[in-house]
């Protein structure tokens, strides 16, 4: 079949579109699994790690509705295959990258073309699906993001071990030049006709909020959570508060966030869960990798593949969970899915020590992967049902910054954990093992750790904390590499530990949300899906 005979047929434009939202999301996970890897290379500290993974979120959250906007006015495919050609060029520069800042400048150049083609993905697709096939390209929408969201380890690890870490970013520019190629080609084109004032103050005040807040989370343990830092959580939150009342008073005019959307009780607690989710995941993969890598020995192809079942898991249940939903109601499938995502966390989080296995930890790991399985395809569809189809490309640009945020904070603030209990830990266990050193290096040997805190994981596995004094004899030597060695993997394992408590509460406090969502008749007159004898409304009883 020609490419011309395919211009404008919905299955063949969700494909495109789902590669090029596959290719933004599986950056954000595939990044995690490249960590100990850019940490090695780059000789960056944990904190400058965290930037990497943040400003990329940072600006995408700060800027998926401003882009969502110019979509309306500029037309989506346009801005679409624009973004596309930005977020493939800046993949480019990370890859290229010499040093920590210039690979955070270049991730925020990525994050920047993500912001630009995200929104326009859901919009092109109300767009051209009818009201009877909505619902299901929907669905498919949603579970791109959660199998972008697993397959980014298991594919990353793969690149990182057999190519190099520089390769996670390099491999978008085959991609990329693929959807450009199959958007100008099966894409329609036109203009929405509509003109929209730009709200600069808002977009000011939002990314000032957002970076104020993701600066000192990022940062706090560095600087010893002084006062600085705590002006900065303070400010954030106050101009997060500025932004909100500034939204309420042009709500008569053209808002970033219009808050008629939120008069529908599903959007706005689907909205919230989809923050509770993306924590979820940042809490699943960042810790997580840097366990397996740093503790566990395992290789980057070796730690994606651990999680590799889970995300067969998930990608498999994914369209079954949309069906479900249909069926019993989408609260319940949620429910369940946010359920056995925590559980599995919680379980993780009891079974994390020195020397497991990789079969260990799967039967944790696959009721994880279980629940992300129930969550993304009916997570999006139930916020969507109700919703007006003239607000559908607000709406979509809404829940998707809002999840964006939730990974923004999420990252910020799961990182914020781990760097401050790798510090206690590492000094703790430091302390604790020291005893077993002669009583000359000790207080040295555990002044290292409290140094080598300092830059996170530039401890490694190697005992460099702590080098052994010129002069000391080859039996000593390597008493304190080993003890050294100890000390930085049950630390870790001390930090992991207590880090997945954040993440597993924030999740549980979303499923518990769920209980809020409304039935929706079928025949109800407000819905972006109408009814239909192969879609039944969601009936939540």
């Amino acid at each position: 079949m020609r490419a011309g005979s395919l211009r404008g047929n919905p299955w063949a434009v969700l494909v495109t579109l789902s590669s090029g939202f596959f290719m933004t999301l599986l950056d954000l996970t595939a990044v995690n699994v490249a960590i100990p890897s850019i940490v090695d290379d780059l000789r960056a500290s944990l904190d400058e790690v965290l930037w990497v993974i943040n400003v990329y979120v940072l600006v995408l959250a700060a800027l998926l509705i401003v882009f969502g906007r110019l979509g309306d006015a500029r037309g989506p495919r346009t801005m679409f295959i624009g973004g596309v050609a930005l977020f493939t060029a800046a993949s480019v520069l990370c890859g290229l990258s010499q040093g920590a800042t210039e690979l955070i400048a270049a991730r925020a150049l990525q994050g920047l073309g993500a912001a630009a083609l995200m929104p326009q993905t859901m919009a092109i697709i109300i767009d051209v699906f009818p009201p009877a096939r909505r619902g299901a390209a929907l669905g498919v929408w949603g579970a791109v993001a959660g199998v972008a969201t697993i397959a980014g380890p298991t594919l990353g690890g793969l690149l990182v071990s057999t190519a190099g870490w520089r390769w996670i970013f390099f491999v978008n520019v085959p991609i990329g030049a693929a959807v450009l190629a199959m958007a100008a080609t099966l894409v329609p084109g036109g203009r929405r006709g509509t003109r929209h004032k730009l709200d600069l103050p808002g977009v000011l005040l939002a990314a000032a909020a957002l970076a104020g807040l993701t600066f000192a989370l990022t940062e706090g343990q560095r600087y010893g959570w002084n006062a600085g830092i705590w002006a900065l959580l303070i400010g954030g939150a106050l101009l997060l508060a500025v932004f909100l009342v500034h939204q309420r008073t042009r709500q008569r005019g053209e808002p970033l966030l219009p808050f008629a959307l939120f008069r529908d009780r599903n959007y706005a607690v689907m909205s919230f869960v989809s923050a509770t989710v993306q924590v979820g995941m940042i809490g699943l993969f960042l810790p997580v990798m840097i366990y397996l890598q740093s503790v566990l020995s395992f290789s980057a192809l070796e730690a994606g593949l651990v999680m590799a079942p889970a995300m067969i898991v998930s990608a498999l249940l994914s369209p079954v969970s949309g069906r479900m939903a249909d069926r019993v109601g989408g609260k319940y499938v949620l429910m369940c899915g946010l359920a056995l995502f925590a559980a599995g966390l919680a379980w993780l989080s009891w079974i994390t020590a020195v020397g497991r296995t990789w079969w260990d930890l799967q039967p944790a790991l696959i009721v994880a992967g279980l629940g992300i399985g129930c969550v993304f395809g009916p997570m999006v569809a139930v916020a969507m049902y109700g919703v007006e189809p003239r607000m559908a490309g607000a709406a979509s640009g809404v829940l998707n910054t809002i999840r964006q945020v939730g990974t923004v904070i999420g990252s910020a603030a799961v990182g914020a954990v781990l760097q401050n209990r790798l510090a206690a830990s590492l000094h703790d266990e430091a302390a604790r093992q020291a005893a077993g050193l002669p009583s000359g290096i000790r207080e040295r040997f555990v002044a290292g750790f409290d140094d080598a805190a300092k830059g996170g994981l530039e401890v490694g596995r190697t005992g460099t904390a702590f080098p052994p004094p010129p002069g000391t004899s080859a039996g000593l030597a390597h008493q304190l590499q080993q003890t050294a060695v100890s000390v930085f993997e049950h630390g870790v394992v001390r930090a992991v530990q207590p880090t997945l408590v954040l993440p597993i509460a924030v999740i549980a406090i979303g499923a518990v949300l769920c209980f809020l969502v409304q039935r929706r008749d079928v025949d109800s007159p407000r819905t972006a899906v109408d009814a239909s004898p192969g879609r039944p409304g969601y009936d939540d009883r």
